[in-house]
């Protein structure tokens, strides 16, 4: 099922942080505590049940290709579920507190349902009620040579793909890290074998190998309808970022997944190595990612997440990512 909405509703970010501020106004005290605060929040989120849980049907059966209930990436098919999620092991994420579990496209579509809004001109959002796995949303980008799907939700149905083809279908995907890699095989294989671009990094992360992933190698990657992916390391080795010249129009998108991470203040971002796991990226890893965004003209950012009923920096999004990365050295250095 797919309902299609053009307004937004208030959704919380499961590893969302709240925003901190370290300004010669403020000691280092207040802002520990501060950050003590949002930590103590982020915890009861981390140890809270995945999303859709308890709603995600039976576990999969002989021959199915598992996914995984906390972190949604499926795996290849097997005789029976595998024993171990590698992504959720990885200390960036974790796994259920109940336990691995798993579930399957089949059980997926009998309890979940995706919402498509219309975000900007040429821009949809596919919103996976309720939410399902880690709770990220993916973006269909409209371009005259053909469109691209941005970032991925592991439910894909019938209705999905009509309303997905009434938009003019998905000429080619890519996805900024593993953690949202989900069904992509699914989706690619739905829309004709749309090349799924990733970078050559995330290889090992890459639970369902298929022809149709194509990894690339360097700092960025071009797409169709003047779009391109930009590495920026960071989050993880190979994350990538999606920069999109007529979005904002005309004034610049970055599709930015969940780095920069757009805060409950839209008028900061953030970063980190683990979100649920509350690891920092260091000094350099930041100067990093900051020195492979600063080329790109960008207004508006969207991010991986609800915020505030939207997830995005409306505009100044590239003072804000200055502004944001300036403000976390100076926490992490003293």
């Amino acid at each position: 099922m797919v309902e299609d909405r053009l307004d937004t509703h208030v959704e919380p970010i499961r590893h969302a942080e709240a925003a901190t501020d370290m300004s010669p106004k403020k000691t280092r005290r207040l802002f520990l505590q501060d950050c003590s605060t949002s930590a103590a929040a982020l915890a009861a989120m981390a140890t809270a049940a995945p999303a859709g849980a308890a709603d995600a049907g039976a576990a999969p059966h002989e021959g199915t290709a598992s996914i995984c209930v906390t972190c949604s990436s499926q795996f290849a098919e097997t005789a029976k579920p595998p024993e171990h999620c590698p992504i959720c092991e990885d200390e960036r994420q974790y796994v259920n507190p109940d336990g691995q579990q798993w579930t399957s496209l089949e059980a997926l579509r009998a309890s979940h349902k995706n919402v498509i809004k219309k975000e900007e001109s040429d821009l949809h959002s596919i919103n996976t009620e309720p939410k399902f796995g880690i709770g990220q949303r993916a973006f269909l980008i409209r371009t005259p040579e053909g469109n691209v799907l941005w970032d991925c939700v592991a439910l894909l149905d019938d209705a999905t793909i009509a309303r997905v083809k009434e938009l003019g279908g998905i000429a080619e995907i890519a996805i900024s890290h593993p953690h949202y890699y989900s069904t992509m095989v699914e989706w690619s294989r739905a829309f004709g074998g749309a090349p799924i671009h990733i970078h050559e990094a995330e290889r090992p992360w890459v639970m369902r190998p298929d022809p149709c992933i194509r990894f690339w190698k360097g700092r960025t990657q071009d797409l169709r309808g003047g779009l391109k992916l930009v590495s920026t390391g960071g989050h993880f080795e190979g994350y990538q970022v999606l920069h999109w010249p007529a979005g904002a129009e005309g004034r610049g998108a970055l599709m930015a997944g969940d780095q920069p991470q757009i805060c409950m203040d839209p008028e900061q971002v953030s970063f980190m190595y683990s979100y649920p796991n509350y690891i920092p990226l260091n000094a350099t890893a930041i100067r990093h990612v900051v020195e492979c965004l600063d080329p790109l003209e960008y207004d508006r950012i969207y991010g991986a997440f609800f915020i505030r009923g939207k997830g995005i920096v409306p505009t100044g999004g590239k003072g804000v990512v200055r502004r944001s990365a300036d403000r976390y050295l100076r926490a992490i250095l003293g």
